[in-house]
């Protein structure tokens, strides 16, 4: 019968047919996450331009402020000139016209300048934009003359910073009398670098904050150093940014930004989060599915386990039941042939027969009932299985039994019986009815093996996992239930095992039944 062939037929194109689902699937999926990543990249060259603009708006205030300094300094310097021009003594008989020179000084209302003598003592200020009055406020408990020595104090520091920025002026004002000028950028340069710092900062800010942007990070090709960047700070450390850096590239292409003045910045990125488990979704989507069909696999694989055993069990009583009827009839007709003297050669070969019906039926309400394990020497149920078989088989098959001491197994000998009788009828069935035919009992630390080899025509290696499976059958004619019946014995019945240990084509097959020991 062809009924197990088919099945696995069938279970291999279901199979193709889901993996060819689980491809398509696969596919769109990866497309849709190509798309998403596109998009993405999109975002980021976006983005890129944006900074760009922003850092060339942060170079144009740069250059502007260079001019406006420079412009400054032209201013102060003029502005000194000026202020010399009207300290420098004249003559008495002359009247000198400081109209221009103090139009000039006057016209400083933006530039902070603070005046030392040779001994560094402050001599004036313009345009500081504080004086004595504010610190009186925040300290009223100090005296005219310390606060006066506070402010002086306070001169002196903010004259050290502002040398750091722009150039100082000594001037000799009077022979021997000379006069030094620190001033500071004006009002309106300060304004436009803390307007300039703040776009910087929001910048910073906005690519930090930014959840919604994928991981970028801007580093200047030059100098290496970091621009901006929304990773974590452990990332950036220095002894992890090469690392970093490397991780990046594999991810994405990076973009260069060139700002067309000498200066490249390069911009490398990440996937965002939300890609990346949109990448593995598919994946996770599939276990799920494939581990609910397993689940409903195994149930209903248990379900039909279950709905078998009753049914073997069924089937099995019905047979025993059926059976027990004709067979009285059989008896009954015999000792009736018995009592009218009719030749006893032939109530006696009835006999036998009735007798191995009874066997039968006995096997059978075995396997309905579930078979009683008894302690008892399994050689005596080799040997007595054998000697039944022996006449019954052709004398053309040798036939060697190894077991000659006693081998105490729990088993149900009638059962036992049945499964070496089953394969010992197929091993002559291979041999085609010559050869050879051995049966060993070993004992191992676990277990009693029964091995049955035969020298027939072997089992092809695609067939030795199926055989045991019902409907699997090479003859013409059969229901093939008769391996799996062994099966059913050996594995429900007794907790053992029976498998083929050798097969060869041409050569022989062993089969190898396994029970357990006694004490396990």
């Amino acid at each position: 019968m062809n009924l197990y062939s088919n099945k696995q037929k069938w279970k291999i194109a279901l199979i193709a047919i889901a993996l060819l689902l689980v491809g398509v699937s696969l596919f769109f999926s990866n497309s849709i996450v190509s798309r998403v990543g596109k998009r993405e990249r999109d975002r980021v060259e976006q983005w890129a331009d944006a900074i760009k603009k922003k850092l060339e708006l942060v170079k144009l205030t740069d250059r502007t402020f260079t001019k406006l300094r420079d412009k400054e300094l032209r201013e102060m310097r003029l502005w000194i000139d000026a202020t010399k021009e009207v300290s420098k003594e004249t003559p008495l008989d002359q009247i000198p016209d400081y109209t221009f020179p103090l139009k000039i000084i006057k016209e400083n209302q933006d530039i902070p300048v603070i005046l030392f003598d040779n001994e560094r003592n402050i001599s004036g200020y313009i345009n500081l934009g504080f004086d004595t009055s504010n610190l009186r406020l925040e300290h009223p408990e100090l005296s005219a003359k310390e606060i006066n020595t506070l402010f002086d104090d306070s001169l002196r520091s903010l004259a050290q910073t502002w040398l750091k920025i722009n150039p100082s002026f000594t001037v000799e004002v009077f022979q021997g009398l000379f006069m030094t000028y620190v001033y500071n950028d004006s009002r309106e340069i300060i304004r436009l670098e803390k307007e300039r710092d703040s776009l910087l900062s929001s910048f910073n800010e906005e690519l930090i904050n930014n959840d919604g942007l994928v991981p970028v990070l801007l580093i200047d090709e030059a100098s290496d150093s970091i621009i901006g960047s929304n990773l974590p700070k452990q990332k950036l450390q220095p002894e992890k940014l090469v690392q970093t850096i490397q991780e990046l590239k594999l991810q994405n292409e990076p973009l260069l930004i060139d700002l067309r003045n000498g200066q490249k910045n390069i911009l490398y990125f990440d996937n965002s989060e939300e890609l990346k488990q949109l990448q593995y979704f598919p994946y996770i989507i599939f276990f799920i599915i494939g581990l609910f069909v397993l689940i409903g696999y195994l149930i209903f694989s248990t379900f039909r386990k279950a709905e078998q055993n009753q049914v073997w069990a069924g089937m099995a009583k019905e047979t025993a039941h059926q059976l027990g009827t004709p067979l009285s009839s059989l008896m009954a007709w015999i000792q009736l042939l018995e009592s009218q003297g009719t030749d006893p050669m032939i109530t006696t070969e009835m006999q036998k027969d009735v007798d191995r019906l009874e066997t039968i039926t006995d096997r059978f309400s075995k396997i309905g009932s579930g078979g009683k394990l008894e302690e008892s020497d399994i050689c005596q149920t080799v040997h007595h299985v054998l000697d039944y078989l022996r006449p019954r088989i052709s004398d053309k098959v040798q036939m060697e039994r190894h077991c000659n001491h006693q081998i105490m197994v729990r088993h149900n000998p009638s059962l036992i019986e049945w499964v070496i009788e089953n394969i010992a009828k197929n091993a002559v069935d291979a041999m085609e009815g010559k050869g050879k035919l051995e049966v060993m009992v070993h004992t191992a630390p676990e277990w009693v093996h029964i091995d049955i080899s035969d020298n027939g025509k072997g089992i092809p290696p695609k067939q030795i996992k199926t055989i045991f499976q019902p409907g699997f059958s090479t003859k013409q004619r059969g229901w093939g239930l008769g391996l799996s019946l062994v099966q059913r014995i050996v594995k429900e019945y007794h907790h053992g095992k029976v498998f083929v240990l050798y097969s060869e084509l041409n050569k022989g097959t062993t089969f190898r039944i396994s029970l357990p020991a006694k004490g396990h």
